[in-house]
């Protein structure tokens, strides 16, 4: 691995992890004032070590592809969206299959922070194109 690879992979864990921990601590306050009453599918926590993964696997190829000196990223960030689409459908497939009574709250607490973490991680992605 070179040097290049592992500073920007360092700042990116860094930023990422302290979104993630500013967003779950306001996530679970909103939904402790809001919806305390409100059974929810999934536990927050789990929506958010999802999110959480596929943003570091995705941005670890681009990173490591664009370092080892392919400027053609833009086909591994496209399969990599399409990858977390499946994954996504995958990881819903439960909540989908058991005909929830409330939708609203679920897909809430599950696409906010995942557009969310999506615009981080296509900022974070521009960011290496851009420094060529």
């Amino acid at each position: 691995m070179n040097n290049l690879f592992k500073k920007r992979e360092s700042n990116f864990l860094i930023q990422l992890t302290a979104l993630s921990i500013l967003l779950f601590g306001i996530h679970v306050y909103l939904n402790f004032h809001f919806v305390k009453d409100v059974k929810l599918f999934f536990p927050l926590w789990h929506i958010y070590v999802f999110h959480v993964i596929t943003v570091i696997i995705i941005y670890t190829l681009i990173n490591y592809r664009e370092s080892v000196g392919n400027t053609e990223v833009f086909n591994t960030f496209i399969l990599g969206m399409l990858l977390k689409m499946i994954l996504t459908i995958v990881f819903l497939l439960p909540w989908i299959l058991s005909k929830p009574d409330q939708k609203g709250y679920d897909l809430a607490n599950f696409f906010i922070p995942y557009f969310i973490f999506l615009v981080f991680e296509v900022y974070s992605v521009t960011r290496i194109l851009q420094k060529k």
